[in-house]
């Protein structure tokens, strides 16, 4: 399904989602990078003190799998709504920060490293 949808379908799937509710006086900028922040730690929470073996298992039980697909969609739902909110075109805006990271980490300096370097 990801191949059949786009950016623009998933912010209008948020969009339909909240104008009927009336949310937009709930969703400002802070508003929404908190639930982004919010969501983001939920997701975290379900790898905290794990192994990687249980981590790994974690995609092969349906049931924590489907608890990490629904915390990964929460943060989706936020990036979209802020971004269908205020008019920020996601492809745009990740392909110039990607000319950006090029630049700042390039293969030579940073290939298999995940190190900061100077």
């Amino acid at each position: 399904m990801d191949k059949n949808i786009t950016l623009h379908d998933i912010k209008e799937q948020a969009r339909k989602y909240c104008e009927p509710r009336d949310w937009d006086q709930f969703h400002s900028p802070k508003d929404l990078a908190i639930g982004m922040s919010t969501e983001a730690s939920e997701l975290l929470e379900l790898f905290r003190f794990k192994s990687p073996a249980e981590i790994d298992a974690f995609f092969t039980d349906k049931h924590k799998k489907g608890e990490i697909e629904d915390e990964l969609a929460d943060v989706l739902y936020f990036v979209a709504r802020f971004a269908q909110k205020y008019n920020i075109d996601l492809s745009t805006a990740l392909a110039r920060k990607m000319i950006k990271n090029k630049k700042k980490y390039p293969v030579s300096k940073a290939k298999g490293s995940n190190k900061k370097y100077t």
